[in-house]
C-alpha cells in the first residue's frame, strides 16, 4: 500500500517538485527482521562444461545461496551476473552480494532524486525490492545485473531503438551505433524506410543503392561483433515501410538466401548453425520486419492495388497488387520465418507522444515500439507466485508488488548511461519502461485453464490490465512527486486519451468466474485512480509495459514458461545438486489436476504416465475433456497456431508497448495459413507478429546426424540369422501366486522362475471353469510362457502390454498399483514390479508405491533435499541421473528442448547453444538456453 504526500507538479511544469515524497507500507517483509534472515542458506560448487567436448566452460565453488533456488538458477546467476574476476578477492560469491550491489544503488538514487517522504520510506522500499529479489517474485533485465553497482557504465536498458536518415554520414553512423550496442551486450531494430529505393536518383544525377544493399553492411559488422565480448551473436531489427519501393526485394532477401543455403548444403558445404561456411550467406543476423498501414491491409481485404511512393517527394512510383504483394510476404514466411509484421496503424493510435515523433521500429524482438533514438529497460514478475493456498490469483498482492517494481525501474533512470548521446536525451525526456511478467503459461496450467480457451485469455487480459494500471497510476503520482517525463506537456492530450482506451478495454473483458472478475475490477479501480490523478499531476513516464522473452531472467526466477508463452513440454529436465540431472514432470502438472478434483491415487498415476509419455493422451483416468489443460508449445497436443494469436490479442490492449512471440506452425502448414495468421493479427489489433513453420530452415541442428542415419541406412548389411533355442523349466521350480481385483474383477496369476531367477511361465485365472474368458486367458498364458522360455525378454512382454486400455479397468486392490486401465496392464506391471530391476523399470516409468512416494516427496513440497534425492536414485521414480540414463537415447538429453526431441521422434527447430552446445528452447521472438542462460536476443 503506498499513498503519495504533497499536491505534486501541473501537468505542464514538469521541471518542478514536490516538497515530499512517497509514503511506504511494508507488504512482504517484517520490520525489525532483514530478508536474508528469513531463509537458509547454503554454500554450493557451481561447474558448467559444454556436454560434447567436456571442456569446462565456468567455474566458482562455495557459492552461496538460499536452499530453494535450484541448481539452474544458481549456475545461470553465478556464471553470468556476478561480477569480478573469477578467484579473486573482489569476485563476487553470494547472491546476497549480488542482490545488494544492484538494490542499495537503487535506494541511493531514490533519496539523491527525492522520490521517497523519508529514511523509513527508503528502508522499506529496499528490503521489499530485496525480499522480492531473493524470493524470485520479479527480476530486472540482463544489463542491470551486468552494470549496476559496477565501475562499468551504468547500462539499465536492453532494447534500443536507432534512427538512420538519407546520407551516407548517417549510414555509416548507423553501423558504428549499431556495433557499441551490440558490444555492451544488447539488440537494436531500425527503420530503413528514409532510404531513397534504388528506384530513385541521386543528387548526382546517379541511381540510389536502395536500403537493401546498405542491410548487407550492416549484417555483416553484426555477424562479426559478439554481444558482450561473449558468444552470441548480435540480436537486431530491420524494417521497411510497405510503401517502399523495394519492397519486394527487402521480402525476397533471406528466402533467397535461404535457397543458397540448400544449395552449398547439397554440394557439401557446412551449412549448420555456427556452419564453417554459413558466414557466406547474407542477412542472418537480423530479424526482417515489414511495417503494413491499415490502407495496405484494406487493399488486400478489398483485393485492389497500392502505390509505393518515392522516399522525398512522397510521389507514387508504382503501383501494385496488393494482394500479390501481400502473399509475397506470405510465402517469404513460409520459406524463411521472415518477415515478420508490424501493424503501424495500431501501434500509432496508442501512441502517447504522437506530437513527438511518430513510432516507426522496435527492438529486435519486437516488444518495445516507440520514439527513433531511445531505449527502455525491463523487468518481469513471476505470476506463479501470486496464486494463493485457494487457488485463485492474488490481485491485491500483485498490484502492491507492481508499485514497487515500476518505482525502481524508474528510479534507474536518473542514474543510467546510454550508448549514445541522442539515445540518453531521448530516454531521460520519455522515460519509457517495460515491466511485464513470465510464467502465464504456467499460472494458467496451475487453475486449471486451457492456454487456448475464453477463461484462459480472460484471465490473462485482466492480469495485464491490472499491471499496466496499477504502472500508469504509480507514474501518475510519482509525476506529483518527481514532476511528469519532460515530453508530456507537448503529448497531455493523446497520453490521456491513450489511458481512457486502455480503461475502455479493460471494461470490454468478458469474466468467466470469480476469479477473472476480481483481477478485472480492481483493474477498473486503479485506471479510474490512475487516470484522475494524471489528469491533476500528469504520468512520470510515456511507456509503462511490454511482454518481453525473458529468457535469462526466467531461469533466474525458476520459471516453468516464459512471458506470454504456452508451457513448452509437460517434462522438463532438472540439474541435481552435486552434478548429474533428471527428467520429472513439469511442477504444475499435480497442481492442476488437484485443481480440477483429482484424488492423490489419481494424480500419481497421471504423473507416473506423463513421465514415461512425455503428454497426457490416454493417461489413466484423465478425463479427456482435461486434456486442453495440459496443452503445451510442442508435442502431441501442440496448441494451434490461432490459439497463440487470440492469447496476443486478448493482452495486448493493454501493453504499452507490444508482445515478444512466435507463433509456431506446423510443417504442413500452407502459404494461405501464413497469410490467415497475418490478416487476422491486423483484424485482431496485435501490433506485431512473426511466424516459424516447422523445419523451414536448413541450419538444423541435428541435419549431421540425420545424414549420418540416412547414409547408415544405404550402407549393405551383412545378414546374419538366429534361430531361438526354447529353455524348458525344470521339473521343480520357484513360483508365486498373486490374488487381485481390476475394476470389481477377480483372478489370480501364477507366476513360475527359473532357479536362477528369471521368469519362465505365467498361468491367469480369471473367469468361471469353461467360459470363453478362462479359455483365451489360458490360452494367452501358454503362448507369453512358451515366448519367455525362447528368450524374449519380459521387458519386451511389458513394453506391448502396459497401458493397454479395456474393461474391466479401475481400482485394484494392489498398493504399489492403484489404478489399471485393463487386466493386461495390471498384469505386466505387476510381473515387471515383481521379476525386473529397479534399472528396467526405470525405463519403462514402472515404480513401486514407496518409490513414487518418496519422488512426490522430493519435488512437490516434501522435505527430502536434493543431495538426499541425488544419492539415492533408487527413490525416483521418474529420474534420469546423468550416470544412470533412463536408456542408451535418452543419454543424449541434456534439456528440456533435447528431452522432448526423444518423446516426439523429431527434430526441434532450435539453435544450438554456443557456450554449453545444449539445445536452446524458444522464448518470445529469440531462444533461451536452460543449460547456461544464454539466449539469442537482445534481453
Amino acid at each position: 500500500m503506498t499513498e503519495t504526500v504533497g499536491t505534486g507538479a501541473a501537468a505542464g511544469r514538469s521541471k518542478k517538485k514536490a516538497t515530499n515524497g512517497l509514503s511506504v507500507q511494508r507488504v512482504f517483509t517484517t520490520e525489525g527482521v532483514h530478508p536474508y534472515d528469513e531463509v537458509a542458506w547454503e554454500k554450493r560448487d557451481v561447474v558448467m562444461t559444454n556436454w560434447r567436448d567436456g571442456s569446462v566452460n565456468f567455474e566458482q565453488r562455495g557459492v552461496e545461496f538460499p536452499e530453494f533456488w535450484s541448481v539452474n538458477a544458481t549456475n545461470i546467476v553465478t556464471s553470468k551476473y556476478f561480477r569480478g574476476a573469477v578467484g579473486t578477492a573482489q569476485r563476487e560469491g553470494s547472491l546476497k552480494q549480488l542482490i545488494d550491489r544492484v538494490v542499495k544503488t537503487y535506494v541511493g538514487a531514490a533519496a539523491k532524486h527525492g522520490y521517497f517522504a523519508g529514511p523509513a520510506d527508503l528502508e522499506i522500499f529496499e528490503h521489499e525490492l530485496t525480499w522480492m529479489l531473493l524470493h524470485q517474485v520479479f527480476s530486472f533485465n540482463s544489463p542491470v545485473w551486468f552494470n549496476v553497482g559496477t565501475s562499468s557504465k551504468q547500462q539499465v536498458s536492453a532494447c534500443f531503438i536507432l534512427a538512420v536518415d538519407d546520407t551516407m554520414e548517417s549510414i555509416l553512423n548507423w553501423y558504428r551505433e549499431e556495433g557499441l550496442i551490440f558490444k555492451g551486450g544488447s539488440g537494436a531494430g531500425l527503420n530503413l524506410s528514409r532510404i531513397r529505393s534504388s528506384k530513385e536518383l541521386l543528387s548526382s544525377g546517379g541511381t540510389a543503392s536502395g536500403p537493401v544493399s546498405f542491410m548487407r553492411g550492416a549484417d555483416a559488422s553484426a555477424g562479426t561483433i559478439k554481444s558482450g565480448g561473449a558468444t552470441r551473436r548480435a540480436a537486431k531489427m530491420v524494417v521497411l515501410d510497405v510503401d517502399h519501393p523495394d519492397i519486394e526485394e527487402f521480402i525476397a532477401t533471406k528466402a533467397r538466401e535461404e535457397e543458397k543455403i540448400k544449395v552449398l548444403r547439397d554440394a557439401g558445404f557446412d551449412m549448420d548453425l555456427s556452419g564453417a561456411d554459413i558466414s557466406s550467406v547474407q542477412y542472418q543476423n537480423a530479424n526482417n520486419s515489414v511495417r503494413v498501414t491499415d490502407e495496405f491491409m484494406q487493399a488486400v481485404e478489398n483485393g485492389t492495388d497500392f502505390g509505393l511512393r518515392a522516399r522525398l517527394t512522397g510521389e507514387v512510383l508504382e503501383r501494385t497488387d496488393a494482394k500479390k504483394l501481400f502473399r509475397g510476404m506470405a510465402k517469404a514466411a513460409w520459406e524463411c520465418a521472415d518477415p515478420g509484421m508490424q501493424y503501424d496503424g495500431t501501434i500509432n493510435d496508442w501512441h502517447t507522444c504522437p506530437e513527438s515523433g511518430r513510432i516507426s521500429a522496435s527492438n529486435p524482438c519486437s516488444e518495445y515500439m516507440h520514439l527513433d533514438n531511445s531505449s527502455c529497460n525491463l523487468a518481469s514478475l513471476n505470476l506463479l507466485k501470486f496464486v494463493s493456498e485457494d487457488g485463485t490469483f492474488d490481485a491485491p498482492l500483485f498490484a502492491k508488488a507492481v508499485e514497487f517494481v515500476i518505482t525502481a525501474m524508474d528510479v534507474s533512470i536518473c542514474f543510467a548511461d546510454f550508448p549514445t548521446e541522442p539515445i540518453a536525451e531521448t530516454t531521460r525526456k520519455f522515460r519509457q519502461l517495460g515491466i511485464g511478467y513470465a510464467n502465464l503459461g504456467a499460472l494458467l496450467m496451475a487453475l486449471g485453464h486451457a492456454y487456448d480457451s475464453e477463461g484462459g485469455r480472460a484471465l490473462a487480459g485482466a492480469i495485464t490490465s491490472l499491471m499496466t494500471g496499477v504502472s500508469y497510476r504509480r507514474s501518475a503520482e510519482l509525476a506529483g512527486v518527481v514532476g511528469p517525463y519532460e515530453g508530456y506537456a507537448r503529448n497531455a492530450e493523446a497520453h490521456q486519451q491513450v489511458m481512457r482506451k486502455h480503461a475502455a478495454a479493460n471494461e470490454l473483458i468478458r469474466t468467466h468466474h470469480s476469479n477473472d472478475a476480481a483481477v478485472r475490477a480492481l483493474a477498473s479501480q486503479e485506471w479510474q485512480r490512475g487516470i484522475e490523478l494524471g489528469g491533476r499531476n500528469g504520468w512520470r513516464n510515456a511507456q509503462a509495459s511490454v511482454l518481453a522473452p525473458t529468457g535469462t531472467i526466467g531461469f533466474m526466477m525458476d520459471c516453468d514458461t516464459t512471458g506470454v508463452e504456452p508451457d513448452f513440454s509437460l517434462v522438463k529436465f532438472k540439474k541435481l545438486v552435486g552434478g548429474g540431472s533428471m527428467q520429472i514432470v513439469n511442477q504444475t502438472v499435480p497442481r492442476a489436476l488437484h485443481v480440477l478434483g483429482y484424488q492423490d491415487e489419481q494424480v500419481e498415476a497421471i504423473v507416473e504416465y506423463v513421465a514415461q509419455h512425455g503428454h497426457v493422451v490416454d493417461a489413466p483416468g484423465l478425463r479427456p475433456e482435461h486434456y486442453e489443460v495440459f496443452d503445451c508449445a510442442v508435442g502431441d497436443r501442440s496448441i494451434a497456431p490461432m490459439g497463440h494469436v487470440r492469447m496476443m490479442a486478448a493482452v495486448q490492449p493493454f501493453i504499452s508497448g507490444a508482445i515478444s512471440k512466435t507463433v509456431n506452425m506446423p510443417e504442413s502448414a500452407t502459404v494461405e495459413d501464413v497469410e490467415e495468421i497475418y490478416f487476422q493479427g491486423w483484424k485482431l489489433g496485435l501490433k506485431a507478429l512473426a511466424i516459424y513453420r516447422d523445419n523451414c530452415k536448413v541450419g538444423q541442428p541435428l541435419s549431421t546426424a540425420k545424414k549420418k542415419e540416412a547414409e547408415a541406412e544405404t550402407e549393405a548389411e551383412k545378414v546374419v540369422e538366429y534361430r531361438p533355442v526354447r529353455r524348458r523349466l525344470p521339473k521343480k521350480r520357484p513360483s508365486q501366486t498373486v490374488s487381485f481385483t481390476v475394476g470389481g474383477a477377480e483372478g489370480y496369476l501364477h507366476a513360475g522362475s527359473y532357479p536362477d531367477d528369471g521368469l519362465g511361465e505365467i498361468f491367469v485365472k480369471l473367469g468361471k471353469q469353461g467360459s470363453t474368458l478362462a479359455g483365451v486367458m489360458d490360452a494367452f498364458s501358454m503362448s507369453i510362457s512358451v515366448g519367455l522360455q525362447h528368450g524374449i525378454p519380459l521387458e519386451f512382454y511389458v513394453s506391448k502390454f502396459s497401458n493397454l486400455r479395456f474393461e474391466p479397468a479401475g481400482m485394484t486392490d494392489d498398493p504399489d498399483i492403484r489404478i489399471a486401465t485393463s487386466v493386461m496392464d495390471y498384469l505386466f506391471r505387476r510381473l515387471a514390479l515383481d521379476y525386473l530391476p529397479y534399472e528396467k523399470r526405470v525405463q519403462l516409468g514402472i515404480f513401486t508405491a514407496d518409490e513414487r512416494s518418496a519422488e512426490v516427496e522430493a519435488n512437490y513440497g516434501g522435505t527430502m533435499d536434493l543431495e538426499a534425492l541425488r544419492t539415492s536414485v533408487d527413490s525416483s521414480p521418474v529420474a534420469a541421473r546423468a550416470g544412470k540414463p533412463e536408456s542408451e537415447t535418452e543419454a543424449d538429453a541434456h534439456s528440456t528442448a533435447e528431452l522432448m526431441e526423444l518423446h516426439l521422434g523429431k527434430a526441434a527447430d532450435a539453435p544450438l547453444c554456443m557456450t554449453c552446445g545444449t539445445k536452446m528452447r524458444p522464448a518470445g521472438s529469440c531462444y533461451a538456453c536452460e543449460g547456461c542462460g544464454a539466449t539469442s536476443g537482445c534481453s
